[in-house]
């Protein structure tokens, strides 16, 4: 079976820490920032994990990672 190749766009988006759990960048902070809260931004600033339901289809595009 040949090598799979790793998806260079999900490679940027997602890293998978020394536990197995992926880590992924929260949305909604590029644009039209003065309609959000400053509460609001201040907590999309922080990483958060992939949810178990999308894990598995991430692990495919990333599969050596």
């Amino acid at each position: 079976m040949p090598k799979l190749k790793t998806k260079q766009s999900a490679a940027k988006r997602f890293k998978v820490t020394a536990t197995g759990k992926i880590k992924r960048k929260k949305a909604y902070l590029s644009h039209i920032l003065t309609s959000k809260t400053r509460k609001r931004k201040r907590k999309l600033r922080h990483a958060t994990f992939v949810s178990a339901a999308d894990k598995r289809n991430v692990k495919k595009l990333i599969p050596y990672k």
